[in-house]
């Protein structure tokens, strides 16, 4: 049974593999073998065939990126918050801490606050907002900034990489209104954004 079924006709499916359209039915069916299940997100994403391709290829070209897996979680959840995405960050706080992000930095990144106590990693989270806060006008001095903490040109890219696959999924995500996941509902790893949270209910 799809859910976001309503009485409203521009509510978005979010598609399962029988209601899929025929181009996405493949690349839901490897997500299911490559997660578990399929995402809502990536339910969602599957009205437009070419957007879910865009999205899995994408995410699918960071994890080979030359940032690291913790790396790649900072900027990750960096664009998340700075998008004010629930969905995203709640699944990429389960990510990171799979990856084996420590958890003060964890808690840094879902707060918008400065990584604490590690400097390498601050350099990636203050690019990553420096670029974001910029739409990439960010200015030669945060290039600078963070190639001085250790980082290449490669790397710069990979950010903007990244920012990219989070613009498909945060921006869905708003405009879609995707369902969270059950597992989402863990106090642990729910995260309302500012906007949202003088109306949350406990």
């Amino acid at each position: 049974m799809n859910t976001n079924a309503s009485a409203n006709p521009n509510a978005f499916i979010v598609h399962n593999l029988d209601s899929a359209p025929p181009a996405s039915k493949p690349q839901l069916e490897a997500t299911a073998k490559a997660w578990g299940f399929v995402p809502t997100l990536h339910g969602t994403l599957a009205e437009s065939p070419i957007a879910l391709e865009g999205y899995n290829a994408l995410f699918g070209l960071v994890a080979k990126s030359t940032l690291s897996p913790v790396e790649q979680q900072v900027a990750y959840m960096t664009a998340n918050v700075f998008h004010e995405c629930e969905y995203c960050t709640a699944g990429h706080t389960f990510l990171s801490r799979k990856a084996g992000m420590d958890e003060a930095v964890v808690q840094a990144l879902r707060s918008g606050e400065a990584i604490p106590m590690n400097a390498k990693l601050e350099a990636v989270r203050a690019f990553t907002l420096a670029v974001l806060r910029e739409r990439g006008f960010a200015g030669d001095g945060a290039v600078q900034a963070f190639l001085a903490a250790g980082y290449t040109k490669e790397n710069v890219l990979e950010v903007v990489m990244i920012i990219a696959t989070k613009v498909i999924s945060n921006y869905t995500n708003h405009l879609t209104h995707t369902p969270l996941e059950g597992f989402m509902s863990d106090p642990s790893l729910r995260w309302i954004a500012p906007r949202n949270r003088a109306t949350a209910t406990a």
